[in-house]
């Protein structure tokens, strides 16, 4: 999961944090453009290249790293042109080079004035160094996550051990301490400078948005406009948002079963909810038993099936493969999922991803607390708990000292506008509440009822056309008082599968 540890009460307030930084990035190297690899780039006509940066921002005549940059430059005259926009995808882990394609998906040709810039953020894909622990950590045959024995416990617990010092043993030590949020922030302050840009424009999506937050933080100057898709709550990062996020996978993939239910026509699974549920624990508790070819037992299982609380969009190629599995013994469309949606060989996201949030902040290094923590929390949520809690173990173990987080304070930033829908996994909609309120220049779309994750724009005219007038005009609908979204829309409705 883009997995989100009590916020630890920061002692500074946002000036001060913010002075105890560099106001500008340090003085960086242009970047040389040359052609793209990337087939979403190449399509869109982008151009790709590096830019070189400090590996410790507090030594910055030290050890240097790259980061991957791609750029889609503005199709407007010069005399409209409104600036850098950069862009990043979440994780984190998640490479964001593509995203500087993003632009063309917006209405009105509202991304057309900008130059977009996406970026693989420090030890991600194409960077240099990119992270990489154990290419065979995610592979098939994996203990099953529930541990129901102490045997079991202790597999994963020494599974999670040597993980965490394969990344000690497999990359630089350096890297690993400099892997934090605070980090990747400066980084993009560097890329600001290197591009010429007194300001930037953001567009971030679930851990992205956390990025915009601290950078808002730390160069709230720097900021033009933002916009953050699925917020991530400061409160929580990132021990206890993991625990938040485990209720509201569980609870969406009940609304995928009964959609399942919706229909049966289709899918053939059973009419109600709770009939497409049964037949969902028989095929688990089947495969637990004995893995369906060899291959799709039930950590495969639940891995295919998370999808179904990010995304809508999936719901269908969910339910072909289910009915497929129950109904034909089509096992192998199965594992296509399973490596499609990036459970299988994806170590350098998995790596980054730990590397950063297990040095963000401090998380319990007690297993006590955490087992506790994580069977109080299965009762409410059995299916992706314990899913979730082995996906972070290696944190009990992580080889970098962790830091605190930054006290994100959005007071000196002018103009946000954020979407979220209510019902979102992965970044619950509290956040978003939290974090309009920590930025008073933020306007929140909400979308009651909605439960994918990050995906604008979508094809929602109500969400896409307010973020194409921000765009094209920086103007945002009205705040409104109170604790709640400022603007409502209705979210995408729910697909259709084929064949109804």
């Amino acid at each position: 999961m883009k997995r989100l540890a009590a916020l630890a009460a920061a002692v500074c307030a946002a000036a001060s944090i913010a002075t105890a930084l560099p106001a500008t990035a340090v003085a960086a190297e242009p970047i040389t453009w040359g052609p793209c690899t990337d087939p979403t780039l190449v399509a869109a006509g982008g151009e790709c290249g590096y830019l070189t940066v400090p590996l410790d921002y507090d030594h910055p005549s030290g050890k240097k790293i790259q980061l991957a940059v791609g750029r889609i430059r503005h199709k407007v005259p010069d005399a409209q042109y409104q600036g850098v926009m950069l862009t990043n995808p979440g994780g984190p882990g998640g490479s964001g080079l593509y995203l500087a394609a993003r632009g063309g998906k917006l209405p009105n040709h509202a991304g057309d004035a900008y130059d977009w810039i996406g970026f693989d953020p420090r030890g991600v894909g194409t960077s240099k160094p990119a992270l990489s622990c154990d290419p065979t950590y995610a592979d098939y045959n994996r203990p099953n996550y529930l541990p129901l024995t102490p045997q079991l416990e202790q597999t994963w617990l020494q599974r999670s051990r040597n993980y965490a010092q394969d990344c000690a043993k497999n990359n630089d030590p350096d890297l690993l301490q400099h892997m934090k949020t605070v980090d990747t922030v400066r980084d993009m302050d560097s890329i600001r400078a290197a591009l010429g840009a007194q300001q930037v424009n953001f567009y971030g999506y679930s851990y992205g948005t956390y990025l915009g937050q601290v950078y808002g933080t730390l160069f709230p100057h720097r900021v033009r406009r933002m916009v953050l898709d699925s917020t991530v709550d400061p409160r929580n990062v990132f021990y206890q948002a993991n625990l938040n996020q485990d209720l509201g996978f569980d609870r969406n993939l009940g609304i995928w079963f009964g959609w399942v239910a919706k229909y049966d026509s289709v899918y053939h699974l059973g009419t109600t909810a709770e009939a497409v549920q049964r037949v969902f624990d028989e095929q688990l508790a089947k495969i637990t038993a004995q893995p369906a070819g060899g291959v799709i037992g039930p950590d495969e299982w639940l891995d295919v099936f998370l999808q179904a609380g990010y995304y809508q969009l999936r719901w269908p190629t969910l339910g072909d493969a289910f009915a497929k599995f129950v109904n034909q013994g089509d096992w192998q469309t199965m594992k296509s999922l399973f490596e499609a949606f990036g459970g299988y060989g994806d170590d350098n996201g998995y790596a980054v991803y730990l590397a950063v949030q297990c040095t963000d902040v401090q998380w319990p290094t007690n297993w006590n607390k955490w087992r506790a923590d994580n069977w109080r929390t299965f009762t409410q949520a059995p299916y992706f708990t314990w899913l979730n809690a082995w996906y972070n173990a290696p944190c009990v173990y992580w080889p970098a000292k962790a830091g605190k987080p930054v006290n994100v304070d959005g007071r000196g930033v002018d103009s946000v506008l954020m979407i979220d829908e209510t019902l979102d996994a992965a970044t619950p909609y509290e956040g978003s509440l939290e974090v309009r309120k920590r930025f008073p220049g933020a306007v929140l779309i909400g979308e009651p009822g909605g439960t994918s994750h990050a995906i604008t724009p979508r094809g929602n005219a109500c969400v896409d056309d307010k973020i194409a007038d921000y765009l094209l005009t920086g103007a945002l609908p009205a705040r409104k008082p109170g604790n709640r979204a400022d603007v409502t829309c209705d979210p995408l409705p729910q697909p259709v599968p084929t064949g109804t």
